[in-house]
C-alpha cells in the first residue's frame, strides 16, 4: 500500500531550535542577528539540484493531501465540504458556509468555498513545478516520482471537474508570473486531467518494480474515473481492468502532524454529522440512510457530546474514521466499481449484480478499515432504472468520505437523464427554508484576480 505521512512538526522545531544554539554559540552575535533574514523563503538557488527536486516532490505529495483530507482545526477538506453539498453529511455548525452548502445555496464569495479551491489549484502548482524540478535535476532516475506528480495533477483536475461549474480555469506559475487561462467546460478539464494521466503512465512504460506498479495503479484507477466520467464506460472498464482489489494508495496521519480530516470535521470539531434520510422535518427526499441504515460500510454512533457545536443538531459521528486512520485516495475497490458501472451501461444487469454481490460477500480493506462480517447478496433488479438506483446507492456506502459523492450525483443528471429533483436532497431544509437547486459548486470569487475568468459558464452539470 502506497501512502503518504506527514513529519512530525515538533521534531523538526526542536531541531531547527537546537541547531541554532550550536550556530550562534560558533559565530558572533551581533553579525548573526543583524544580517538579513529570510526565515521561510526558499530562493530558486535552493532548488537548482537533485535533492532540490526531492524536496520540491515531498512538498508536492504533502500539498496534494491537504487539499483532499487532512483536516486541521475546525477546518474541512473539499473532500468533507462536498460530502455536505450532498448527502453524506448534514451542518451540525452555526456558521452560514457550512449550512449553506448543506442547503445547496453556497454562494460565489463564501469564505470556506475560496480556501478549498484555492488548495486544489494550488496542490496542481505545486506538483507542476515538482516536475518541471525532476525532469530537469533527476531526467532518468525518478520517473516513479515523475509519473507520481502527473498522478496527481491529474487527480487534482478531476476532483475541480466533479465538484465545480463549467468554467474552470487551469493556469499556472512560471518563474514566479501568473499565467492565465481561459476558463474551461468541465467536459474539457477531464480531456486535459486524462492526457496528464496518460502522460505518468507513458513514463512508467513497462516497469515492474513495486513503486512503478502502485503509481500505474494509482493513475490507471484515475484514468478509469476520468473516462466514466466521460461517459466512456467501456473503455474505463478495459483501464482499470488489471488493478488488483487489495491495491490503494492511501494518506496516513499522526497525532504529532494533521488528523483524518473526516475524524476532525465530526468527532473532533463536532462540526458535521453524518447524514440520514430522516431529519426534524420529515423523510428527506433523495438522501440516503447513512445512519438509519446501520450499514456496516458506514458504522455511526451518536456523540457522547450528543449535539453538534450549533446545541440542537444529533451528532453521528463515523466510527470507521479514527484520528490517524488513512484513508484510501484511490484504491482497487474503485476499479471494481467502475466495472460495475461499465456493465450497468451495457444493460448487462447481471454483470453487474455479480460484481457488486462479491464485493458484499468478502468486504475490501480501505486504509485500515473494514466492515464487519459479509453483507447478504442483492436479489437482480428488474429494470435498468432500477439498476441504476442501487448502483449509487451501493457505490455511496463503499466511497463514504472520500470525495465521490458530489460527482456521482451529478453524473446522474449529465448522463442518465435524471433530474435535479430526482437525485439531490429536496424539500424542507432543516433548519429553515428549502433545499436549494444548486448541482455543484460555483467557481469562487478568489478566481476573480484572473482577468480572462468573469464566472461559471452556464449551469449545466
Amino acid at each position: 500500500m502506497t501512502s503518504i505521512r506527514f513529519r512530525a512538526r515538533s521534531a523538526v522545531l526542536a531541531g531547527a531550535a537546537g541547531l541554532g544554539a550550536m550556530l550562534l554559540g560558533a559565530c558572533n552575535p551581533k553579525e548573526e542577528l543583524l544580517s538579513p533574514q529570510q526565515p521561510g523563503v526558499i530562493s530558486p538557488g535552493d532548488v537548482q539540484s537533485a535533492t532540490g527536486a526531492e524536496g520540491l516532490y515531498s512538498g508536492a505529495v504533502g500539498n496534494f493531501m491537504r487539499a483532499l483530507d487532512a483536516g486541521s482545526g475546525n477546518q474541512e477538506t473539499i473532500w468533507q465540504f462536498s460530502g455536505l453539498f450532498a448527502d453524506e453529511y448534514k451542518t451540525a455548525d452555526t456558521f452560514s458556509q457550512r449550512n449553506d452548502a448543506d442547503q445547496r445555496v453556497t454562494q460565489t464569495n463564501d469564505g470556506l468555498l475560496g480556501p478549498l479551491y484555492n488548495t486544489l489549484q494550488q496542490s496542481r502548482g505545486s506538483a507542476r513545478t515538482a516536475l518541471t524540478y525532476l525532469k530537469q535535476f533527476e531526467p532518468t532516475s525518478s520517473s516513479t516520482h515523475q509519473a507520481e506528480m502527473y498522478f496527481i495533477i491529474a487527480f487534482d483536475e478531476l476532483q475541480l471537474a466533479e465538484d465545480f461549474c463549467n468554467g474552470i480555469p487551469l493556469g499556472e506559475t512560471i518563474d514566479g508570473v501568473p499565467q492565465y487561462s481561459k476558463p474551461y467546460t468541465t467536459k474539457d478539464v477531464y480531456t486535459m486531467a486524462a492526457a496528464r494521466a496518460d502522460s505518468g503512465l507513458a513514463l512508467l512504460g513497462s516497469a515492474s518494480d513495486a513503486a512503478s506498479a502502485q503509481i500505474r495503479n494509482a493513475l490507471l484507477v484515475t484514468k478509469g474515473r476520468i473516462q466514466t466520467d466521460l461517459g466512456q464506460f467501456a473503455a474505463a472498464a478495459t483501464t482499470v481492468a488489471s488493478v488488483p482489489l487489495s491495491f490503494q494508495y492511501a494518506a496516513l496521519f499522526s497525532n504529532t502532524t494533521t488528523d483524518n480530516g473526516n475524524w476532525q470535521i465530526t468527532t473532533n470539531s463536532r462540526r458535521y454529522s453524518v447524514g440520514d434520510s430522516v431529519d426534524p422535518t420529515g423523510v428527506v427526499k433523495n438522501a440516503l440512510p447513512f445512519v438509519s441504515a446501520k450499514d456496516p460500510r458506514v458504522p455511526t454512533t451518536l456523540s457522547g457530546n450528543k449535539t453538534g457545536s450549533d446545541g440542537t443538531t444529533p451528532l453521528y459521528i463515523p466510527t470507521g474514521f479514527n484520528r490517524d486512520d488513512p484513508v484510501a485516495i484511490v484504491d482497487g475497490l474503485d476499479a471494481q466499481l467502475i466495472q460495475a458501472e461499465a456493465k450497468l451501461n451495457a444493460s448487462d444487469i447481471t454483470g453487474m449484480m455479480t460484481i457488486l454481490n462479491a464485493l458484499r460477500a468478502a468486504p475490501p480493506t480501505q486504509g485500515v478499515f473494514k466492515p464487519s462480517g459479509t453483507l447478504a447478496p442483492l436479489a437482480t433488479p428488474a429494470t435498468k432504472d432500477a439498476a441504476t438506483t442501487l448502483f449509487f446507492r451501493e457505490k455511496a456506502f463503499w466511497t463514504f468520505g472520500r470525495g465521490q459523492r458530489l460527482g456521482d450525483l451529478r453524473r446522474q443528471v449529465r448522463l442518465y437523464g435524471r433530474t435535479q429533483d430526482q437525485v439531490y436532497p429536496t424539500g424542507p431544509f432543516f433548519k429553515q427554508g428549502s433545499y436549494g437547486t444548486k448541482m455543484f459548486f460555483p467557481v469562487p470569487d478568489v478566481e476573480k484576480s484572473n482577468p480572462n475568468f468573469t464566472g461559471c459558464l452556464d449551469l449545466n452539470p
